[in-house]
C-alpha cells in the first residue's frame, strides 16, 4: 500500500481544495462522504440567535420606513457570518438614523466580534422619523439550532432566529482514478 499525501491545490479566505490521493478503492467515497458531513455538521461557529427591534413585538409586524417586513431583515441578519473571540456569547446592535441601504458592515460589534461578510445587504430605510434600533444576540455553537428551541427563555419581544453555527457553508468531493506503478484504480 502507498502512503496517501494531502494536498492544498487552492485555497483563499472562503474556498479551499485539496487533494489526497492514492487511496484504496473505495476509499475516496468514503473519505469525501466523511469529510463532508463532519465539515458541515460538527465545526463550532457564531450565529445570531435572537434579534430585538425596537417597536416590534413579532416576527408578522411591519418595521415603519424600512422597505422589507420583519421576516425579510431575519432572514438578512441570520446570513451574517461572524467570528467570536475569546467569548461564548455577545451582543451587537445597529442605529439606523436616516435613509438608505443597511450593510453588516453598519452593525456595530465588541472587539470579541468579528464580522466576516461586512457587505451583507440586511435592508433598506426609505424614511424614518426617529432612529431604528436593532440588538441581537451572537453565540457560539455547532451545525444548525432551531429558533423553537430558545422560544421560551427569551425576554418578550425578543424573536429568535434559526442559527446556523457552521462557518462551512458548501462542501463537494469528487473522486477519480490515480496511477500507482501500471495500475489506474
Amino acid at each position: 500500500m502507498v502512503t496517501p499525501k494531502i494536498e492544498r491545490e487552492a485555497e483563499s479566505r472562503n474556498y479551499g481544495m485539496f487533494v489526497i490521493s492514492p487511496l484504496e478503492r473505495g476509499y475516496g467515497i468514503t473519505l469525501g462522504n466523511a469529510l463532508r458531513r463532519v465539515l458541515l455538521s460538527s465545526l463550532e461557529g457564531a450565529a445570531v440567535t435572537s434579534v430585538r427591534i425596537v417597536d416590534v413585538q413579532h416576527e408578522f409586524s411591519e418595521i415603519p420606513g424600512v422597505r422589507e417586513d420583519v421576516i425579510r431583515v431575519m432572514l438578512q441578519i441570520k446570513k451574517m457570518r461572524m467570528i467570536l473571540h475569546d467569548v461564548d456569547s455577545a451582543r451587537i446592535h445597529l442605529e439606523v438614523r436616516g435613509s438608505g441601504m443597511v450593510t453588516a458592515a453598519d452593525v456595530i460589534v465588541p472587539p470579541e466580534v468579528e464580522i466576516v461578510n461586512p457587505d451583507l445587504y440586511l435592508f433598506t430605510v426609505d424614511t424614518r422619523e426617529n432612529p431604528l434600533e436593532i440588538e441581537m444576540v451572537v453565540e457560539r455553537g455547532r451545525g444548525y439550532s432551531q429558533a423553537d428551541e430558545r422560544t421560551g427563555r427569551l425576554p418578550i419581544g425578543e424573536l429568535p432566529v434559526d442559527a446556523i453555527f457552521t462557518p462551512v457553508r458548501r462542501v463537494n468531493w469528487e473522486v477519480g482514478s490515480a496511477r500507482v506503478g501500471q495500475s489506474t484504480d
